[in-house]
C-alpha cells in the first residue's frame, strides 16, 4: 500500500517559473534557499586531504568530529559540557528530520507537534509513521498523545527567533508529556538584529532552557548554510544521550554513515570562524538591499529578524504576488507552501549571486516608481 504523503509543493511552481524566465533580464530564482557562493578553500582543502577513505566511515563520527561538535557547541551556542556520547553527525538535517519520528518507534495513535509556519518535512515524519501531525505553537495545545515535538529557531519559512522563556516552555510542557522535544536550529548564527551581531541565536539546549539535565532535548544542526556545505550534506544532532543513543543504534543498522572525507571537512568547518563570519556580512549585504527595494514597491516586512528569508506581503493572496513577481521576473515561494498561516505571505529568498539580487532589486524599484508615480497622479 503506498504511503499517504503530503503534496511536494514546489511542483506547482513550474508555470510561474516558465513566466519569470521569460523576462527580457532573466529569471531571478529566490525560491529555494540553496546556497550559490564558493565552498571555503579551507574547507576543501581538508577534504581534498581526506580523500583516501579506504575503509568504512564511523556512524557515530570520529572522535575528532565528535570533539569539534562538543566544543563548537561550548563556544558559540552557550552550550557546556556536552560528551562524545551526546553528539551524532547525520547525512545533512534533513534526513533525520524526515526520520525520526520512525526511528524513535512511534506510529499511529501518537502525536508530532510542529510549528504553524514550517518546513514541510516535519509532517513529512509523521506522515511516514502515520501519526497525527500537528501545527500548534502553543504548548497548551499540545495532547497527551504527543511524543515528538520539533521546534524551528531562527524558523524557516518567517525567520522569527524563540526567546530563552519561550523554549523553556515549550522544554517544560514536553516533559509533562514524555516526549521528546526537538530545535531545529540551522539558522542559528545568521541574527539579524543588533543583539545576534556577535553572538548565535538562544539554543534549546542551553542551561537557561533544560537546567541541569538534557534529558529529553536534542538541537540539530547542519553546516549547509553557514559554511556553503549544503553538497556536503554535513549536519549533526546533540542533547540528550538516551535519544541520541536510539538514533544511534537504528542509524548503524541502516548504514546512514556520513562520508569519510565529509567528517573531516566538518572538523576543519567547525573550528573556524573567519568564513562564517565573511558569509553573513555577503548575506548581509543581499538582505540590506532586497528588503529595501521590497519595501519601496509596497511590500512589508514582518519578523525575518534572522534567517536566509525575507517574509513579505503585498496584503493579497500569496499567489497573485508571486504573479506579480514572475512577471518581473522574480520567483519566490508561496507563503501557503508553509502553512495557512502564510496565506498573505511570499517567502523570498537571499541565496543568489550579488548580480542577480541587484538584478530583482532594480527591478522592484521600477515597480515602486511606477507605484509612485500613480500615487501621485490619484492624489
Amino acid at each position: 500500500m503506498p504511503l499517504d504523503l503530503p503534496d511536494f509543493p514546489w511542483d506547482s511552481l513550474a508555470a510561474l517559473t516558465e513566466t519569470a524566465r521569460a523576462h527580457e533580464g532573466g529569471i531571478v530564482d529566490l525560491s529555494v534557499g540553496s546556497p550559490v557562493d564558493p565552498t571555503p578553500g579551507v574547507i576543501r582543502d581538508a577534504l581534498r586531504d581526506a580523500t583516501d577513505a579506504h575503509s568504512y566511515p564511523q556512524v557515530a563520527g570520529t572522535p575528532a568530529l565528535r570533539r569539534a561538535i562538543g566544543e563548537w557547541y561550548g563556544r558559540r551556542r552557550g552550550v557546556p559540557g556536552l560528551s562524545e556520547a551526546e553528539v551524532l553527525p547525520t547525512i545533512g538535517s534533513k534526513e533525520l528530520i524526515a526520520g525520526m519520528a520512525l526511528w524513535l518507534g512511534l506510529g499511529p495513535g501518537d502525536t508530532v507537534v510542529y510549528p504553524r509556519n514550517a518546513y514541510p518535512t516535519y509532517e513529512l515524519g509523521a506522515a511516514l509513521v502515520g501519526a497525527t501531525a500537528l501545527a500548534s505553537d502553543d504548548p497548551a495545545e499540545w495532547p497527551e498523545s504527543t511524543r515528538l515535538v520539533w521546534l524551528n529557531s531562527p524558523g524557516n519559512p518567517d525567520g522569527s527567533i524563540l526567546s530563552f522563556d519561550a523554549l523553556k516552555a515549550a522544554v517544560d510542557r514536553a516533559r509533562e508529556l514524555g516526549a521528546v522535544v526537538a530545535g531545529d536550529e540551522c539558522y542559528a548564527e545568521l541574527g539579524w538584529t543588533p543583539e545576534y551581531d556577535e553572538t548565535a541565536t538562544p539554543c534549546i539546549l542551553d542551561p537557561r532552557v533544560v537546567g541541569d539535565s538534557r534529558r529529553g532535548v536534542v538541537s540539530v544542526y547542519s553546516l549547509s548554510k553557514q559554511s556553503n556545505l549544503a553538497g556536503y550534506r554535513a549536519g549533526f544532532v546533540a542533547g540528550c544521550a538516551d535519544v541520541l543513543g536510539e538514533l544511534l543504534a537504528v542509524r548503524k543498522h541502516a548504514g546512514l554513515m556520513p562520508p569519510a572525507p565529509v567528517q573531516q571537512a566538518m572538523v576543519t568547518a567547525l573550528g573556524d570562524e573567519a568564513h562564517v563570519r565573511e558569509q553573513k556580512e555577503r548575506y548581509r549585504a543581499r538582505r540590506t538591499r532586497l528588503a529595501a527595494a521590497l519595501e519601496g514597491a509596497g511590500f512589508t516586512i514582518d519578523r525575518s529578524e534572522a534567517g536566509l528569508y525575507l517574509w513579505a506581503s503585498r496584503q493579497e493572496d500569496a499567489w497573485a504576488t508571486l504573479e506579480w513577481l514572475a512577471e518581473r521576473g522574480i520567483l519566490a515561494a508561496p507563503g501557503t507552501f508553509y502553512g495557512s498561516d502564510g496565506a498573505q505571505h511570499v517567502r523570498i529568498a537571499l541565496t543568489s549571486t550579488d548580480e542577480r539580487i541587484e538584478a530583482a532589486a532594480t527591478r522592484l524599484e521600477a515597480a515602486g516608481s511606477t507605484r509612485s508615480a500613480t500615487e501621485s497622479l490619484a492624489y
